[in-house]
């Protein structure tokens, strides 16, 4: 099965979850570093963490499958 195949395949309820938390702890990360004010450095720090912690989620989250692979 490659990339393509397991992205278009279908995701179990679990990770579907999953992916939509990671893509709204990315959003809100991604608000937090575009304010306009000043913001204190460990926010925008914790912010920039929770941003690649959220993509990475919803990129897992999405290659994951329902399909069970036969063991060899």
């Amino acid at each position: 099965m490659n990339i393509l195949e397991r992205i278009n395949a279908p995701t179990p309820d679990f990770f579907r979850r999953l992916r939509n938390f990671g893509l709204a702890l990315a959003a809100i990360s991604a608000a937090i570093l575009a304010a306009p004010v000043v913001l204190p450095i460990a926010l925008v720090t914790a912010a920039g963490y929770a941003a690649v912690g959220g993509a990475v989620i919803s990129a897992v989250s999405q290659i994951t499958t329902n399909r069970e692979t036969p063991n060899p």
